[in-house]
């Protein structure tokens, strides 16, 4: 923390240096010194946020984030340091619907992202397709808009000039890009991602009032970030889990991960429930809706020639063998009983349910032959008696086991 602290600290200092030279001040403070101070006050500032937070539960809104930052003179792209800093504390950031209207969002520098310097290479893990490489060369031609271009550019919108709307939206496509490459891995493919941020820029622009007195790029940057997230948790998976299930998991999955460091050992279900502070029930319910799904055709081996379906038993299916058994086993007990008289056949297959599956009791063999059940079992012994002789028996042996 204290380092990201450091590097926050020095994209400030030159306007804070100005601050620190006072009338009549004995000794100018160093860089350094400013740096330290500066970081040691957002450090602070977090550090009381999440005190805020574990009081409602480590539930915050996006608006009581920009809100308790207001009274700080913090500048450049720190909001996702912020983010950052409440995920690994387990606290959980609600954002706003689409339709949240512009006075209950409140920004500040928290969201200020320098688009000049925004880096248009491809991440890691992103193959470099024809359609990637053509796309970041396109929007790398687009000359971006100075603070009075935008100005002037949303007074042209509110008087219905398209064009105007147009030109701003491309002047930051290469925002979405440096945002879309921060959710690379969980689910969707890079394109994608800066197609679902593209909708939320569109979003902003549509909704940007020049009037708040911010940069169109701090503006933008709340609702590009909230349009790829939305996306990734109503697409990313094979089987769509609701928006307020996925954060659900997502806080399951972070208080797992700490308590691995913390025990060093996976967690129980116990434990997990006794730090989100909720019923063991309820985790293990989480955790079976969390569940990926697995292809059957998922390439399995070096030579990846199989695949995993080849390799899961149906148990609807009978084995190609135990079917050929029973089988035989049938035609043989068919075989040796025809060598009974009918009577004692049918008290057998009546007693061991060799019809139907259901076995008989001897008084209910005994109404069916209308005798009484002493004489049904004097019959059936008789006839067991038989398929014990070697001449009958031999042919049964076989399948004892």
């Amino acid at each position: 923390m204290a380092k990201k602290n450091e590097n926050i600290a020095e994209e400030t200092v030159k306007k804070t240096t100005k601050k620190a030279k006072t009338e009549g001040e004995a000794v100018e403070k160093t860089e350094e010194e400013i740096a330290a101070e500066i970081a040691a006050k957002f450090d602070e500032k977090c550090k009381g946020l999440l005190q805020i937070a574990k009081k409602k539960k480590n539930v915050l809104d996006y608006q009581e984030i920009m809100n308790y930052f207001l009274d700080t003179d913090f500048e450049a792209d720190k909001m996702e340091k912020v983010f950052e800093f409440l995920e690994n504390n387990n606290v959980d950031v609600k954002m706003a619907d689409d339709d949240t209207d512009d006075d209950e969002i409140i920004l500040d520098d928290e969201d200020d992202i320098d688009i000049e310097k925004i880096d248009l290479s491809v991440p890691d893990g992103v193959g470099l397709e024809d359609p990637v490489r053509m796309y970041l060369k396109e929007i790398g031609k687009v000359p971006l808009l100075s603070a009075e271009e935008e100005i002037e550019y949303a007074k042209r919108m509110e008087q219905g000039d398209e064009e105007a709307k147009k030109r701003l939206a491309e002047a930051n496509l290469r925002l979405v890009v440096s945002i879309a490459k921060r959710y690379v891995g969980r689910g969707m493919l890079f394109l994608d991602l800066i197609q679902e941020g593209n909708l939320g820029l569109i979003k902003a622009v549509e909704k940007f009032d020049y009037r708040k007195g911010y940069k169109f790029s701090t503006y933008a940057t709340w609702w590009i970030r909230q349009a790829i997230t939305r996306a990734i948790a109503d697409q990313a998976r094979t089987i769509r889990i609701p928006v307020h299930m996925v954060e659900t998991i997502n806080k399951l999955v972070r208080v797992s991960r700490q308590l691995l460091q913390e025990l060093g050992r996976e967690p129980s279900p116990e434990e997990i429930a006794e730090a989100m502070d909720i019923p063991v029930e309820r985790v293990r319910e989480i955790q079976k809706i969390s569940q990926e799904p697995v292809s059957l055709e998922t390439p399995i081996g070096e030579e990846e020639d199989s695949h995993l379906g080849d390799f899961i038993q149906d148990d609807n299916v009978p084995v190609p063998a135990e079917a050929a058994a029973s089988t035989l086993l049938k035609e043989q007990l068919v075989e040796v009983l025809g060598t009974l008289t009918e009577r004692e056949q049918k008290v057998l297959r009546l007693r061991f349910g060799m019809d139907d599956g259901r076995a008989r009791t001897l008084e209910e063999v005994g109404r069916e032959f209308n005798v009484t059940r002493e004489r049904i079992r004097q019959i059936e012994a008789k006839a067991l008696r038989k398929l014990r002789h070697p001449s009958r028996s031999r042919k049964l042996k076989d399948y004892l086991d």
